[in-house]
């Protein structure tokens, strides 16, 4: 039967299908066909929460009172939590009635700072490689992307000074990451400093999406630490990475209060709340020790030294400081670009390891490994590379 004439809306011509959810989608059909593939593309952490943050889930689950609608901003417990977590390992006071907001996933919260500050041709500074969600976003609300460069010369970092002198009239806010995804860099109080003064000098919102903080670095960071913060920056943050949470969709928008007041305003009418079982679990979470830190490195450490031999064994260059839960590495020079090896390596070894240029022209020389794997599954991808070389 032929359908209706109805045509999708003007806003998703300017965004595809995002690109792990189409690649994902293939390497199911290959493991269907009975050609397993080893996935080192995606940062979905494969260990278990905290028992403690289980046992949290199943006791509130069973509780009558629990299944209701909640708080659209979340729930006391949970917003007292996640102060208490910014205070401990940021050294950074918020109060958790008026400058936090818990999320459903930081992922969320791209879509809800976007809808909340941007306007239809309002600029938006996106990183270049970065997260393909600022841009995707950025163009979903109606407004435009402004690419600026990371490079490895300059520790993946902007160079503000050069971005001070293009015209900004436009931009509304920047987004940066750190530490940084893909590329694994860290920032330091230093840089947070210079981002602050550029944003206040030129009247940009400044977010920093923290997701990585806690993977393989020993010293948190949170712009929010930098004096004078609160008044052009907000940050997002998630349990995903650092709680091995990624499918709980817990995250968190942190700032001024007249921003998070704006944001609520979409939340708002976007959700009725999260369940309560989640957010009471996630105050387990919150309340671990560093000890739950140490113990996730611990098996991330022995994880990347394998990693690093898989790039060996491709001549891939890697910087042995990143953090976060991946590797990213550049191919050799002779090799002409990372989608056509990273496809070489699909389809001849079985192992699908995430190509550079997804995250930006800056990007189309590197590969991208995640430390998600077990150290068996790891060592299998090695050898099915070897095997093939």
């Amino acid at each position: 039967m032929k359908t209706a004439e109805i045509h999708p809306a003007n806003r998703i011509q300017q965004v595809e299908e995002y690109y792990f959810s189409s690649k994902l989608r293939a390497i199911r059909e290959m493991n269907q066909a009975g050609e397993p593939v080893i996935n080192l593309g995606i940062g979905n952490p494969d260990g278990l929460p905290d028992e403690k943050v289980l046992g949290s889930l199943t006791d509130s689950v069973n509780e009558p009172g629990n299944h209701g609608y909640q708080p659209y901003s979340g729930t006391s417990e949970l917003k007292t939590a996640f102060a208490g977590w910014y205070q401990r390992y940021y050294s950074v006071e918020l109060n958790p009635d008026t400058e936090i907001l818990p999320l459903i996933g930081s992922k969320e919260g791209i879509m809800h700072i976007s809808l909340a500050f941007l306007n239809p041709g309002d600029e938006v500074l996106v990183p270049d490689p970065g997260y393909p969600a600022y841009q995707s976003v950025t163009r979903l609300v109606g407004a435009k992307p402004i690419s600026y460069d990371l490079s490895e010369s300059s520790d993946w970092k902007p160079d503000l000074a050069v971005l001070s002198q293009i015209n900004l009239e436009a931009v509304k806010l920047m987004w940066v990451n750190y530490p940084n995804m893909p590329t694994g860099q860290s920032a330091d109080a230093d840089f947070f400093e210079e981002l602050i003064d550029f944003g206040n000098r030129h009247n940009i919102l400044i977010v920093n999406d923290n997701p990585y903080s806690f993977i393989l670095n020993d010293h948190p960071q949170s712009i929010l630490a930098t004096p004078g913060a609160q008044t052009c920056a907000i940050e997002l943050n998630s349990l995903s990475k650092s709680h091995n949470m990624a499918g709980w969709r817990i995250g968190v928008v942190s700032g001024a209060k007249q921003f998070i007041q704006y944001i609520l305003r979409v939340k708002s009418n976007m959700d009725s709340g999260m369940f309560k079982p989640l957010q009471l679990a996630a105050v387990k979470a919150l309340d671990l020790d560093s000890s739950w830190y140490e113990r996730n490195n611990k098996r991330y450490i022995e994880r990347r030294k394998l990693i690093w031999q898989l790039f060996d064994v491709l001549d891939c260059r890697y910087n042995p400081n990143q953090q976060g839960m991946f590797v990213w590495a550049k191919i050799p020079d002779e090799i002409p670009d990372a989608k056509a090896l990273s496809e070489d390596i699909l389809q001849n070894a079985r192992v699908f390891i995430t190509p550079g240029f997804i995250f930006g022209s800056n990007g189309e020389r590197y590969l991208r490994a995640s430390l998600c794997q077990p150290e068996s599954i790891i060592q299998a991808a090695i050898k099915r590379i070897l095997e093939t070389r």
